[in-house]
């Protein structure tokens, strides 16, 4: 199982000790949220540049789905991404 565990600060009383939640990356989004995002609200979502998330797109960082021209990105890629650390510079993909 694919659970990692986030520490959050108690809402309710600021002398509180931090509350923590498991997170399992592998189950379905929540309710509400999107399930496909386009390029611009996936690199919002993400703080990058839409060319930072073209790079990332053209060395295969992420699975895409095409609808015509648009490509979308899974929710699921974009919280894959965000749970890993990246050490390396953005650069074009040769």
């Amino acid at each position: 199982m694919n659970q990692r565990t986030h520490v959050l600060p108690s809402p309710h009383n600021t002398n509180a000790t931090d509350t923590v939640f498991p997170v399992d990356s592998q189950k379905i989004s929540p309710p509400g949220s999107r399930l496909l995002y386009d390029r611009k609200e996936a690199a919002r979502q993400l703080s990058i540049s839409i060319r930072a998330l073209d790079y990332l797109i053209a060395a295969k960082e992420f699975q895409t789905r095409r609808m015509g021209r648009k490509v979308l990105i899974p929710h699921g890629e974009l919280v894959r991404f965000a749970s890993r650390n990246h050490y390396g510079h953005l650069a074009m993909a040769s």
